[in-house]
């Protein structure tokens, strides 16, 4: 069965020296001698585990894990994956002039004619001024004109440095160009496209009403005649 060492114990050669306490250890010539202890150990180690005996034991787990995974993977994909219509840009307030623009001074600004020639724009009040960088409004600009009273200015202006031809009208409004955007930047509020807007201007360089969408002329006709007095 073996070669027992000088002692009787183990065997001679091919093993370092074992604990004494393990007593005699025999390796036997024929491993196949050692297949009723193998076999009894795997039981031993299946009844201690609670597993299968075979390689099965392991699919349970790893399919709870797998399961598990997936359920994670699963649940990133729905909140990270782009939704159809999914929009980040914020919904645009609605316009709202600023409520103490009213009964604030004009500045001082100076705008340019067609001549690129500066105009100071307090020069010319009392005035409705009709900002046109957002629309010509051709019509609306007409009604104005038609509804000023006499040494009341009805003024034009444009953005950048271009002033368009005024309207073939009897009576032409002062067209004027705001290159520093300034009397936008007063309104504080950007150009809308397709609205003009317009403000009401007294000879005291008061700003006496705001017109954020020119409207029909009735809605500001008393307004405007109060300008001239």
């Amino acid at each position: 069965m073996g070669k027992p060492d000088a002692e009787g114990h183990g065997p001679a050669d091919g093993l370092p020296g074992l604990p004494p306490e393990w007593g005699r250890v025999v390796v036997p010539d024929d491993a196949s001698a050692l297949a009723a202890e193998a076999a009894q150990i795997r039981r031993e180690l299946r009844r201690a585990t609670g597993l299968p005996g075979d390689h099965r034991a392991l699919g349970l787990p790893l399919l709870v894990l797998l399961v598990a995974v997936l359920t994670t993977l699963a649940g990133l994909l729905v909140v990270t994956w782009p939704r159809a219509g999914r929009t980040d840009r914020p919904t645009p307030a609605p316009y709202s002039p600023p409520a103490t623009l009213a009964g604030r001074a004009l500045p001082a600004l100076d705008l340019v004619d067609t001549g690129q020639a500066p105009v100071p724009l307090r020069g010319l009040l009392p005035a409705m001024i009709i900002l046109l960088d957002g629309c010509p409004c051709p019509d609306r600009v007409g009604d104005a004109l038609a509804a000023a009273p006499a040494g009341v200015s009805v003024v034009t202006v444009t953005g950048g440095r271009t002033v368009p031809s005024p309207p073939p009208d009897q009576r032409q409004a002062r067209a004027l160009a705001d290159p520093a955007g300034g009397l936008r930047s007063f309104l504080g509020q950007p150009a809308r496209p397709g609205v003009a807007t317009a403000l009401l201007v007294d000879r005291t360089g008061t700003v006496t009403r705001v017109l954020p969408d020119l409207g029909p002329v009735d809605a500001y006709r008393g307004d405007l005649s109060a300008l001239a007095g």
